[in-house]
């Protein structure tokens, strides 16, 4: 088995009394898109700058490739960095732009001008080459920034949020290109977002950082569909998480006991009883009936009121607030909302079925 391609062995950063990233351990394979996942301030910025030598860890190791470079200059560390602002040169036209690292190493004009084409051509901004950075869009900016990260030759490329500066519309085409790129050019890309979509959408493994510490590393879907902690849950969206008492387990599993006496039972094995745990339900796995009937339908659980509704195209998105439970919300098919089934201010059981429960740390 080949080794890892980037490797964090209790990596930390302290400054002065705040710890930004506490002790982490991650294993990036090779050939992979890495997503760092996480709310402002969480630490994944600053383990990117560590990783590209641009901020020196407090303590812990870096190894790219089986090699050890924490004390490394940036430039000897086969790692390549892609700006948030892009950070191109004004002045420069594209071709200078993507040559310029080139230039700094003293590399003939003539050679590193047929470098800087060849990599314009492989992100398609050949035409614009003699172009300034003024002429461009956004997302041609970005193409001649990732086209100058890349004509190093990185062994892995690192992406500091990348798409924000972008309209929607071109953030999801240019994080397809991204996914292309990455796909076509066989390198590993460590990229920091604080979009759980953008994550989802292209990582092969997604870090999830919170208070400068690594809550799941797994892949998108397992993350979204198996989160490891409330935090997770609550944070990639598109779950409810609910506080419950373990009322009797065994081997076979446990019963709980949620929100409003609710019964709910796990397989999850390992469980105490009396102790408490929390469960995420995925929105879209929940159902909703129009009256509350406590002890009409086995299905009908917790007694809510919708608060909000949200017409979102091809799904319909209710907010919903349960006395004594965090908000939830539950996505439905539009044609349930086209038969007016629910209205704001309506009163509904919420209701789920058993095998959807996950129990989360």
């Amino acid at each position: 088995m080949p080794p890892c391609e980037v490797q964090l062995i209790a990596l930390t950063k302290a400054f002065g009394r705040t710890v930004a990233v506490d002790a982490i351990y991650a294993e990036v394979p090779p050939a992979s898109y890495c997503c760092l996942l996480g709310p402002s301030g969480c630490g994944k910025t600053t383990t990117l700058r560590m990783i590209a030598g641009h901020e020196a860890p407090t303590s812990g190791e870096i190894a790219v490739g089986g090699v050890r470079i924490t004390g490394l200059p940036p430039a000897r560390r086969r790692t390549a960095m892609m700006f948030q602002n892009y950070a191109l040169f004004p002045h420069l036209n594209c071709i200078d732009n993507v040559a310029f690292s080139l230039k700094m190493r003293g590399v003939a004009k003539a050679e590193r001008h047929v470098a800087a084409y060849r990599m314009l051509h492989l992100v398609e901004m050949e035409p614009q080459a003699e172009r300034l950075p003024a002429q461009l869009s956004g997302g041609q900016q970005q193409r001649v920034a990732l086209a100058r990260a890349l004509i190093t030759d990185p062994q892995v490329l690192l992406l500091d949020e990348p798409l924000s500066a972008l309209d929607p519309f071109l953030r999801v085409r240019m994080r397809e290109e991204l996914r292309r790129f990455q796909r076509q050019l066989g390198i590993t890309f460590i990229h920091v977002t604080h979009s759980q979509d953008e994550a989802l959408a292209l990582a092969d493994l997604v870090i999830v950082m919170n208070n400068g510490r690594i809550e799941q590393a797994d892949t998108a879907r397992a993350v979204f569909d198996r989160p490891k902690t409330g935090f997770v849950a609550r944070f990639i969206g598109g779950h409810n998480v609910l506080r419950c008492t373990v009322d009797a387990a065994d081997g076979r599993g446990a019963r709980l006991r949620g929100p409003h006496g609710i019964s709910i039972a796990t397989t999850r094995p390992g469980l105490t009883t009396g102790s408490a745990v929390e469960v995420a339900i995925r929105a879209d796995r929940m159902r909703i009936e129009p009256t509350y009937r406590p002890n009409g339908n086995s299905a009908a659980r917790l007694s809510s009121r919708v608060v909000a509704i949200e017409y979102q195209g091809s799904i319909v998105k209710l907010r919903l607030e349960a006395e004594g439970v965090d908000e939830l919300t539950v996505t439905l098919p539009d044609h349930f909302f086209d038969a007016g089934a629910v209205a704001v201010g309506a009163a509904v059981a919420l209701g789920w079925d058993d095998a959807e429960i996950h129990v989360v740390n």
